[in-house]
């Protein structure tokens, strides 16, 4: 099986990652690989994404394991289905570690004996079922700017969300991608490129297009990886 290179879109909750992948997919020649949702909102018929936000203490860990295994799945199917050098993922193992179980161990939604066994395996399975990074693309965005186009897509599953839970993310993510603060080693020095996704950029064609020809220019420059604009762009947007 021919094993693609991948970067990977992070953000936080609301940030517009779907949204962006799907503009980005109609500029770039590249495979994306979406978050795994659906396997999510249905567990043998049972929503577990539902689950999880509303009863957090309940179903943090469960949940934070589930969605580590289904996103190791989904890139590997993706690469069994592709015959694309180049992945673009929709988040990652990374943001599940640093982001998403960490918070819910600060939170106090997954004890410290749970904590400790997600630091186990998840230190086992990315040394032998995953791939490092070629570089991350982070869309940085305001937890209250999150918090607005979240209310405007209005999910179900979302609507107990509170803009503190969007606020410390967003700190996550910052103490990750920016500051570098108590990552491995080994994912470390792995490319960043920060793109500012205040401004909404679903309707806006010309910043997509900016953001496409960022996307080219700093990848070829920092990870030597080829990547070309769609020579029909102009109509695909």
């Amino acid at each position: 099986m021919k094993e693609s290179k991948a970067i990977i879109v992070e953000g936080n909750i609301g940030a517009g990652k779907s949204t962006f992948l799907r503009l980005i997919n109609e500029l770039i020649d590249v495979q994306v690989v979406y978050e795994p949702h659906q396997k999510w909102q249905d567990v043998g018929g049972e929503n577990l994404l539902d689950a999880f936000y509303k009863d957090t203490d309940r179903w943090a860990y469960t949940f934070q394991s589930y969605a580590f295994i289904t996103r190791i799945m989904a890139q590997e199917n993706a690469d069994k289905t592709t015959s694309s050098s180049l992945q673009i993922l929709e988040r990652s193992v990374y943001s599940d570690r640093y982001c998403f179980a960490k918070n819910a161990f600060e939170m106090g939604t997954m004890s410290s004996l749970e904590w400790q066994l997600y630091q186990d395996w998840w230190g086992w399975f990315i040394t032998h079922y995953t791939k490092k990074p070629s570089g991350f693309i982070y869309l940085q965005t305001p937890p209250e700017v999150c918090y607005k186009r979240l209310l405007k897509r209005a999910r179900s599953e979302e609507s107990a969300v509170p803009l503190s839970y969007l606020t410390m993310l967003h700190e996550k993510h910052e103490n990750w991608l920016i500051h570098k603060q108590n990552v491995d080693d080994y994912i470390k020095n792995v490319p960043v490129l920060v793109l500012d996704c205040t401004e909404d950029f679903e309707d806006n064609p010309e910043l997509c297009k900016k953001y496409a020809q960022q996307i080219v220019d700093f990848f070829a420059f920092d990870c030597n990886l080829d990547l070309s604009i769609k020579k029909n762009y102009h109509k695909t947007i």
